[in-house]
């Protein structure tokens, strides 16, 4: 019991920041705090869209969304809902944002915002290309087809200002590093990782920009998390050893640096944009060193399989050795959060994106 303290006193305070922030803006019930809730990004806040691709990067089946809503795998690559679900949630929303690939986008549930992630996309085009995932560009491409279904069904009146008043979540990087960068000598080849770095905040930059000329005027953005401590990534680039891959780390540490002076410089230059990027590094780092703080008891190993190196295709309901309670797992799989800790990364969020709201 005194290991999920921690949790509870936290949430307790969550719901306090909730109810004095629905007070400021004088949201009636049922309402959420915004407009809506658009998404965009990576397997981190995919909600089903790769269920739609010819691509193998899937979480459409068991025993992916074994602790969501009826038990169920929804394409998302955790064991129940993502970081982004819990934020909605404490945005007063009672539904999600639905994957735009899915049919349930369509007509009144789009009023609220839509997810336009996908799986191994990131900040570059071609980190998509490989894994045949829809690439920020054509995310793009999407929500400005969105926003035409949004004016039919709405009207232009009330499109404009969920259009104005939406929080738009972007999530990416990882993918680019990991599924790329690193396991491609060509490319690892012609940058360092210090230019690779340049390379994806010059596309973080233009995404951002011409997301504000569609109308986005309040954007979080996510860091990158401590990649080397990634249970795939321990495996794969750790040499043996059981601790986090510190070579990995320290170019999140950088890129995230860069991020935050590219964050300012766009702030500075659109001076309507509320724009916050959001420290995921060392909330989830915390969790990793320290697991027993907020409940969980293992950080190294992901609960699918081995925990070691499974992930979509790999994790799947034959996966030897797959633990039956994740609430104690950082990991769900060896890339990916579980439930419990999406949870502990989404209080943070929301305390990091009170200028987001207000």
């Amino acid at each position: 019991m005194g290991l999920r303290r921690g949790r509870t006193e936290a949430t307790k305070i969550l719901v306090s920041v909730v109810h004095v922030l629905t007070a400021m803006v004088g949201v009636s019930s049922g309402q959420g705090l915004v407009p809506g809730v658009i998404i965009f990004g990576d397997s981190v806040v995919d909600a089903g869209n790769n269920n739609h691709l010819s691509t193998l990067v899937r979480a459409n089946f068991p025993p992916y969304g074994r602790d969501f809503a009826q038990h169920s795998p929804t394409g998302r690559f955790c064991n129940g809902k993502l970081a982004t679900d819990f934020t909605v949630e404490n945005l007063g929303f009672t539904s999600y944002p639905p994957a735009y690939l899915s049919q349930e986008a369509t007509g009144n549930n789009l009023l609220h915002g839509a997810n336009f992630a996908s799986a191994a996309s990131g900040y570059l085009d071609s980190t998509a290309n490989l894994y045949q995932a829809i690439s920020l560009t054509q995310q793009l491409q999407y929500y400005k087809e969105y926003q035409s279904k949004v004016e039919r069904v709405a009207g232009k009146a009330k499109a404009a200002a969920l259009f104005a008043g939406a929080i738009y979540v972007l999530s990416a990087g990882s993918s680019d590093y990991v599924q790329n960068y690193y396991i491609n000598p060509l490319l690892s080849g012609s940058y360092t990782p210090d230019q690779f770095s340049d390379l994806l905040l010059q596309s973080f930059t233009t995404f951002v920009q011409n997301l504000y000329n569609m109308g986005g005027r309040r954007v979080g953005v996510t860091s990158l998390p401590p990649m080397g401590c990634l249970p795939a990534a321990v495996t794969l680039f750790g040499g043996g050893s059981n601790g986090c891959v510190a070579r990995l780390n320290k170019d999140a540490v950088a890129f995230n640096k860069k991020m935050n002076a590219a964050a300012q410089a766009l702030k500075k230059s659109h001076p309507n944009l509320k724009l916050v990027v959001f420290d995921i590094y060392n909330p989830l780092l915390d969790l990793i060193d320290h697991p027993g703080k907020s409940g969980f008891f293992e950080a190294r190993k992901a609960c699918c399989g081995t925990g070691t190196i499974e992930t979509s295709l790999l994790c799947n309901a034959g996966s030897p050795e797959t633990c039956s309670n994740a609430t104690g797992y950082v990991f769900w799989d060896s890339f990916h959060p579980s439930e419990a800790a999406n949870k502990v990364l989404a209080d943070a969020l929301l305390l990091q994106g009170i200028d987001l709201i207000s």
